[in-house]
């Protein structure tokens, strides 16, 4: 045997073919632990989609289907013409209706309100999250309305709005004339909205809450530390730090005050007067419950989707512009 050669026991396992080094053999169990692992990630990726499949078809089964069911149902007739398809003929009887013209100019009157009813929750949240003398005693006071029923917050401002009632009591006692705050069609609509955000702010005011549970501290107190008021620590701290909260908070507010204001406008006003606090979801529980007219409040039903689809998308594209500006 030459000098400097392996053994013949070693040398295939040292020295390969081409003279160079040969892998080691790899035992079976450390190889069962190779696959083992790089099964995993694949494992780790599914689990999420496994974890969401039950609400994704709940959703799908309860929301969409349905939802898909009433838009089909848009296009057949009402009466004589009952499950005839009718094209678009239930989408021009809603065109010329003055009372659905009525609702749907209402509805715009909600988005140019809606910073209003976010910006309330919002400001009495940082309030309470800079620690405001009582701010323990404001939280639960806040939410307290959100507990309420719409129908007895209805029946409670009736008693407060009426043209004698405790409000016009109040004016009248400080110099200024009575308002028919429900039967004024200039007003009623005003009114109905305001107490439609002091009853529900106190669940945005929730949100914001968590949210600033989110927000590094730090960034404020070093905002004060260079001098900042709170106009700026709110603009440039506070309001960048949330912008995601703030979406979920447009989106969400918007989605209410178009199918949450039955109960109010029910006892509030009942549509009136003359109309002017007519909203699509009054509208529709008019067409079906009342007028037995199942496919045309099917074709509110989906005009109202596609607004509120169209106005959720455009206040998140807005606001994510505004975040990247800021």
């Amino acid at each position: 045997m030459p000098i400097g050669s392996p053994p013949p026991s070693v040398r295939p396992s040292v020295v390969g073919r081409a003279g160079g080094a040969a892998p080691a053999r790899v035992p079976q169990q450390a190889r069962g632990r190779r696959v083992r692992a790089s099964r995993r990630p694949r494992a780790e990726r599914l689990a999420p989609y496994v974890l969401v499949a039950p609400a994704v078809l709940i959703i799908a089964g309860l929301r969409l289907y349905p939802l898909a069911l009433g838009v089909n149902f848009s296009f057949t007739g009402d009466g004589d013409r009952n499950g005839q398809a009718v094209g678009l003929d239930n989408y021009a009887v809603l065109l010329d209706d003055p009372l659905f013209r009525e609702a749907m100019g209402n509805v715009w009157l909600l988005v140019l309100l809606l910073p209003v009813a976010v910006a309330i929750p919002g400001m009495l949240a940082t309030f309470i999250y800079l620690r405001v003398p009582g701010h323990r005693f404001y939280r639960s006071v806040y939410f307290f309305p959100a507990v309420l029923s719409p129908v007895i917050v209805g029946a409670i401002f009736n008693l407060l709005l009426a043209y004698d009632g405790t409000v016009n009591t109040v004016l009248g006692a400080i110099g200024l004339g009575p308002v028919d705050w429900l039967g004024d069609p200039d007003v009623a609509m005003f009114a109905v909205v305001g107490v439609h955000v002091w009853a529900t702010f106190g669940m945005a005011l929730v949100v914001f809450l968590a949210g600033f549970s989110t927000l590094d501290s730090a960034l404020i107190d070093a905002a004060r530390i260079d001098g900042a008021s709170l106009s700026q620590v709110i603009r440039h701290v506070i309001v960048p730090g949330l912008s995601r909260t703030i979406q979920f908070v447009f989106v969400t507010t918007m989605i209410g005050m178009l199918t949450s204001m039955f109960g109010l406008l029910y006892v509030m006003t009942g549509g009136g007067p003359e109309g002017s606090t007519y909203l699509p979801e009054y509208y529709i529980w008019i067409q079906q419950g009342q007028m037995n007219r199942p496919a045309l409040a099917s074709a509110a039903s989906t005009v109202l989707f596609g607004v509120m689809l169209v106005v959720g998308l455009a206040q998140i594209a807005v606001l994510r512009r505004a975040g990247r500006e800021d």
